[in-house]
């Protein structure tokens, strides 16, 4: 097993009950492919389409749901969030392959709205470690919402994040891996 630099992100937040999350573009633990490599920062073959993604129903009182991709070992002392798209409507439990990408969100659903990734655009920006830096965790999470989120244009994936702890019910995640 890979040691990693960096603890499980997610220990830091509430534990919430679970949701069974998969993907059809990576298993747990597997490499992405070239679909999901950033193309746009350099990775050559990358396409920049977010991963499909489906997951179980939220409990009750689920409002939306928002979709997260975030590396946590990216050489920052944040992380790189590559992706958030909140208030997914709550009768949405999937998304395809492509849903969004670098310069197309309109694969989403009705009402969705995508936020500004660390790349500093709306979008999908794939995987794009540094060469040499070992391999990095792309942790796709899902997150059942009690709440429509109330998101300015300039939000961020951390500002979702923050008004996911007090707003989360449920999460579950896969995680995929990459290394240059």
């Amino acid at each position: 097993m890979t040691e990693f630099r960096v603890a499980d992100p997610y220990t830091a937040l509430p534990e919430l009950p679970a949701l069974e999350v998969t993907s059809e573009s990576f298993a747990e633990g597997a490499t992405l492919s070239a679909a999901q490599l950033g193309g746009v920062m350099g990775v050559s073959g990358g396409q920049d389409k977010s991963p499909q993604v489906s997951w179980s129903a939220g409990p009750e009182g689920t409002k939306s749901y928002v979709v997260t991709v975030f590396d946590p070992d990216a050489p920052t002392a944040s992380g790189f969030w590559h992706w958030s798209v909140a208030n997914i409507p709550a009768d949405v439990t999937s998304l395809p392959e492509g849903a969004c990408t670098a310069e197309d969100t309109s694969g989403l659903p009705e009402g969705a709205v995508v936020v500004r990734n660390d790349a500093g655009f709306k979008g999908f920006v794939g995987a794009a470690p540094p060469a040499g830096h070992g391999p990095h965790r792309y942790i796709l999470a899902v997150h059942a919402v009690g709440d429509v989120l109330e998101l300015g244009d300039d939000a961020s994936c951390a500002f979702v994040g923050f008004n996911l702890f007090g707003q989360g019910l449920a999460r579950g995640r896969v995680t995929g891996l990459f290394e240059q």
